[in-house]
């Protein structure tokens, strides 16, 4: 089982920058995919990024250019950098892993574990 916890948000004014973090604990392996998504007030919830086991980054193409995702494997710490930020950025973050041996994870009902989410408010 992977307990996934988040921290580090906040609010900022728009044009600012934040960086979330993702810790996970439990029985984590390098072979997971993780992900980053948000909700907004009154959307859906979507994918912001994701880290698949094949190394690659993807990225929402309405986000490409101001995010970055990273993980840090000897911590099992999973990051969010955020630049340039607007209005509409505003939503709480969920970090999301899973197994099962994808290598790349879209929908967000592939994840198996999900955190509590971090507040997220830009104005």
């Amino acid at each position: 089982h992977v307990q996934l916890v988040e921290s580090g948000g906040g609010s900022v004014q728009a044009g600012g920058s934040l960086r979330i973090s993702c810790q996970a604990s439990g029985r984590v392996y390098n072979n997971y995919v993780f992900g980053w998504f948000r909700q907004g007030p009154g959307k859906e919830r979507e994918g912001v990024a994701r880290l698949g086991t094949d190394g690659i980054t993807r990225y929402a193409d309405s986000l490409k250019g101001r995010v970055t995702i990273s993980k840090d494997n000897a911590k099992n710490t999973l990051d969010l950098e955020m630049n340039s930020l607007k209005y509409e950025d505003t939503a709480m973050y969920y970090c999301a892993a899973t197994g099962f041996g994808y290598t790349d994870c879209v929908s967000e009902y592939q994840y198996a574990y999900w955190g509590q989410g971090t507040q997220d408010t830009v104005s």
